[in-house]
């Protein structure tokens, strides 16, 4: 099973190396099939030019540059709509998520044969390191309300580190979220048109260059829209999108 690997990427040249050669060395060492796909979302910096050199290196690399409309969900959009796998994970540039965790997710698929593997921060065998505490408690308390309200088994639906078959990614389709709601949108959407999920424990750590996307206070009416999307279609839709 062919393994691709979408990473958005905005003005991320400092981080780029360092993320693509770990993800990269831990696919080889463990003989997985895979490629590395990586959006440039219309950067300002370097981040093409260096995409472009780590190339020469990382026979798995391609690239796409998104000219617009930019934004975060729009650059994981590009790529879900490109990858060639059989399966896909969403990762960061920013080297937060672990290459040895998505290892554990590949494994894991196959094992128990599952449309899509979710990570959590905070089940036992999970960590963060370095979590500002602000996010923290909105993280904490966002996710709470998510699980609340919806019935969903995981307690860590923001978290974009999750990995999908193809098929599902084709069952949770057309993509309405721009932004950061779309790592609520995907897990979501799988999990009410009766998609099979497991959970597994992951780790986070902040970035060590740059500074993160996310707006806080933008964000909260987008991540609210899509949770009462995806309970309106759960209470409404009939099954009418339901995986056949």
């Amino acid at each position: 099973m062919k393994l691709s690997v979408v990473i958005p990427a905005y003005n991320e040249e400092e981080s780029l190396p360092e993320t693509l050669r770990s993800l990269y060395e831990t696919l080889v060492k463990h003989n997985i099939d895979h490629e590395i796909c990586v959006t440039n979302d219309n950067s300002k910096d370097r981040t093409e030019q260096v995409l472009q050199d780590l190339q020469k290196e990382i026979p798995t690399l391609v690239y796409f540059t998104n000219k617009g409309p930019n934004g975060f969900g729009y650059a994981i959009r590009y790529g879900l709509e490109r990858f060639s796998g059989d399966c896909v994970a969403v990762m960061m540039a920013d080297m937060s998520d672990s290459p040895d965790d998505l290892v554990k997710y590949y494994n894991t698929m196959i094992e128990q044969d599952v449309d899509a593997v979710f990570g959590s921060r905070f089940i036992k065998g999970g960590a963060v390191y370095d979590y500002p505490k602000v996010k923290l408690l909105i993280n904490r308390v966002s996710n709470f309300v998510i699980k609340m309200l919806t019935g969903i088994k995981t307690n860590d639906t923001t978290n974009a580190f999750k990995l999908y078959k193809r098929e599902t990614i084709e069952g949770v389709k057309p993509f309405m979220s721009a932004h950061f709601n779309l790592t609520v949108e995907l897990p979501l959407k799988a999990f009410v048109r009766g998609y099979s999920y497991t959970v597994v424990p992951n780790s986070w750590q902040n970035r060590k260059y740059g500074k993160s996307n996310l707006k806080i206070k933008e964000m909260g009416s987008r991540y609210l829209f899509i949770l009462l999307y995806c309970m309106i279609e759960k209470s409404f839709s009939r099954g009418d999108y339901m995986k056949k």
